[in-house]
């Protein structure tokens, strides 16, 4: 018989890539800074090394990779990001409806990201969320000073919220994010809306791959 679990008390969403489809944006800019600076890279690899980590962890990857990357880099790169995601970015499939069934079920709902609050104003802003979220409901790594896969930014919404970890249940898009809420004790599901997942799989994540799917798995 599949396992069931009990209707969370709290869920947190991850925002790049799990709230708005900003990922393949960003990197895109990424993948044209490097090429600047001496290392070539496709899109997807980008994906594969970068998406889930900070800034500062990209940096060091792609120094480590042959990048020729100056003191001011991260700067650079976020003003570039930025002007990426200000030319638009969508909303991912299905968040609006999952959303307004957590409301409907009275599921308190937040944002837990090792974004900047400045680039969540730009993603969540254009599609209405930023008001939604903030400034109660969000969680940047850059506030707080704890970065995934550290639980700490996990475990602080649970706390702000008066969750238990084991109430609590993650929704996030990157390995990095599925291994902090493993380690804060938190159930995952690892969204993976081109397939696959296998990532998110071998740190305990449970793998969907539609928004629509979030209600039955939740018991909703």
């Amino acid at each position: 018989m599949p396992t069931t679990f009990p209707t969370p008390q709290l869920v947190i969403f991850d925002c790049d890539g799990v709230l708005v489809d900003s990922e393949r944006v960003s990197n895109q800019a990424l993948v044209d800074n490097l090429s600047r600076h001496g290392l070539a890279l496709s899109l997807e690899r980008s994906m594969q090394l970068f998406v889930g980590g900070t800034m500062t962890g990209v940096m060091q990857k792609a120094i480590a990779l042959g990048a020729d990357l100056h003191e001011g880099w991260v700067d650079e790169i976020y003003g570039e990001t930025y002007a990426a995601l200000k030319a638009g970015v969508d909303l991912t499939p299905g968040v609006m409806a999952l959303l307004a069934a957590l409301d409907q079920h009275q599921i308190p709902c937040c944002v837990a990201s090792n974004g900047s609050e400045d680039k969540m104003r730009i993603t969540l802003g254009q599609n209405g969320l930023w008001q939604r979220f903030h400034p109660s409901a969000m969680f940047s790594a850059h506030s707080l000073g704890v970065a995934k896969p550290d639980p700490g930014l996990f475990l602080a919404a649970a706390s702000h919220f008066g969750k238990q970890a084991r109430d609590c249940l993650v929704v996030e898009d990157s390995a990095t994010g599925a291994t902090a809420a493993a380690r804060a004790g938190m159930r995952c599901l690892g969204f993976a809306p081109e397939g696959g997942g296998a990532a998110l799989t071998a740190v305990g994540a449970e793998v969907f791959h539609h928004m629509s799917d979030v209600p039955a798995l939740i018991g909703l």
